[in-house]
């Protein structure tokens, strides 16, 4: 089925269902570590594994993929830093454009060069306005795309930032404050984004606790990417799972 994956998040939205996504960076697993997330990812429900990194330094992306797809049904989706973080193994790939910044390369010149392996990898092409906002920390995200984040106050800038991604087309809307943010995106500026914006909203960045994870999807998120928190300490894994899942959506 085409944009199988795509439709499953709108589905999820228009019924109020949250998602919990669990971030892996190929750099920092091992065979034994895939095998060990898989096991809590299984038993805790995760929704999506999303792949990938602003800068990988390892050459295992393929074989990386390839395990997790042996291990387990949940859909791989790819989180690229680069043109080259393409895989034909996973399930989809968040195709990401950088709207906050001002970089050209990250707002199309990369799409251009990666444009023909993309159309010929077979992957489910997901259009991402991907947003990063100001997490009080320089983060790797912020260095390699050389523009300055949204600042963690200015939540107009933000809705009208998504609002223009949406409007150019954008399917999804990934708001993130970078691995290893001090300051998560605020529940006030998820709201406001989320409230006038139909797309899918994903959260990620600085989330280290299910009550932040809780409140993020209180607040208006779709999807919540947790990589950093869970690198640190597995069994997180269980605790956010059951905290976005049991959030409920009010009329």
């Amino acid at each position: 089925m085409k944009n199988k994956i795509y439709q499953h998040f709108v589905k999820n939205k228009q019924q109020g269902h949250k998602s919990f996504a669990v971030l892996v960076d190929p750099d920092k697993v091992d065979a034994a570590k895939i095998e060990q997330l898989v096991s809590l990812a299984t038993t805790s429900k995760v929704d999506y594994f999303l792949v990938g990194g602003s800068l990988l330094i390892s050459n295992h992306l393929d074989e990386c993929i390839q395990q997790f797809k042996a291990l387990c049904d949940i859909p791989v989706i790819l989180f690229p830093g680069s043109p080259s973080q393409v895989s034909k193994y996973a399930d989809a790939l968040l195709y990401l454009s950088l709207i906050s910044g001002r970089n050209a390369e990250l707002l199309i010149g990369q799409h251009v060069v990666s444009a023909p392996f993309v159309k010929s990898s077979g992957l489910e092409i997901m259009p991402t306005g991907y947003m990063v906002i100001d997490g009080g920390a320089p983060t790797t995200v912020s260095y390699i795309s050389n523009a300055a984040p949204i600042p963690s106050d200015k939540n107009e800038i933000a809705l009208c930032t998504a609002m223009a991604g949406e409007m150019l087309g954008m399917k999804l809307i990934y708001m993130d404050s970078g691995s290893g943010a001090k300051r998560p995106i605020t529940e006030s500026m998820i709201e406001m984004v989320s409230s006038h914006i139909e797309a899918p909203l994903i959260i990620g960045g600085g989330i280290t606790d299910p009550e932040k994870a809780y409140r993020n999807c209180k607040a208006g998120a779709d999807v919540i990417v947790v990589g950093n928190a869970i690198e640190k300490d597995a069994s997180l894994i269980k605790e956010m799972a059951d905290a976005v899942h049991g959030t409920t959506v009010t009329a």
